[in-house]
């Protein structure tokens, strides 16, 4: 696999190595030692799915401590644009992101470490999601920040006319309103 550095220490771009042949293709997903070595040891205990269809933003969400989750996601069929959002308190990258796109050609992944939001927008048709959690699901140390705020200045692909979002994702706070229960000094792996 080859590791992309982005422009946020930690959040990093997977591409695996491909093998193609008449019958198609070939690759490792996943591999524990690679990740640990290439990436950051890590154990992931939850693998989720989702599918959506065009103009649907989920996000930008994230679980409180000690709760937190990194996510390595990916996008098995169709095309999303994938984000994540420093939201560290004290971090120089505070309020920035990295955004890819995740296709199912590409097979791209992106690791999101904790301490960051996460959402995605779907741009075809439908697609398929997955992604790998290092800590169980907590629906009482749900958060999230709003998907819609401008100032973030990410362009999502979506006018926000058509973005379909869920009731609770149209709740969340601009980042400007929001109290981030991350802390740059704080060991978030703990």
């Amino acid at each position: 696999m080859n590791v992309i550095k982005t422009e946020i220490e930690g959040v990093v771009i997977i591409e695996p190595r491909i093998f193609r042949d008449a019958r198609g293709y070939f690759f490792e997903s996943f591999s524990q030692k690679e990740f640990d070595e290439k990436v950051r040891p890590i154990s992931f205990v939850q693998d989720n799915e989702s599918m959506s269809s065009y103009g649907v933003m989920r996000g930008l969400h994230f679980q409180s401590p000690p709760y937190t989750q990194s996510k390595l996601v990916r996008c098995v069929k169709g095309r999303v644009l994938d984000v994540a959002v420093d939201i560290r308190k004290g971090s120089p990258t505070y309020g920035k992101h990295v955004a890819v796109e995740l296709t199912e050609e590409n097979h791209r992944q992106f690791f999101i470490p904790r301490g960051f939001a996460h959402g995605f927008a779907v741009l075809s048709e439908t697609a398929v999601f997955q992604y790998k959690c290092d800590n169980f699901y907590a629906p009482q140390a749900d958060g999230g920040i709003s998907i819609l705020d401008t100032s973030l200045g990410i362009d999502w692909q979506i006018a926000p006319d058509k973005a379909i979002l869920s009731e609770k994702d149209t709740k969340h706070p601009l980042l400007r309103d929001f109290d981030s229960p991350f802390d740059i000094n704080e060991n978030l792996y703990e």
